[in-house]
């Protein structure tokens, strides 16, 4: 259980950057995506990435 709770931590950490990079247009992929170069993707990409770092964390810490 502490494995599958640390990949979907790192997945949704991965996730988080991404619409991070597409907030502020670093990331055109996909090219049709409404996401891109929308500031509020920003914050909604880096609190993901928070939540997945958490769970990473809680993973850690349980036995």
């Amino acid at each position: 259980m502490r494995v599958l709770l640390q990949i979907v931590g790192v997945l949704i950490i991965l996730m988080g950057l991404l619409w991070v990079g597409q907030g502020a247009s670093l990331i055109h992929w996909p090219q049709s995506s409404f996401m891109l170069d929308q500031r509020p993707w920003i914050w909604r990409g880096a609190l993901l990435a928070v939540v997945g770092v958490v769970l990473i964390l809680f993973a850690r810490r349980r036995r």
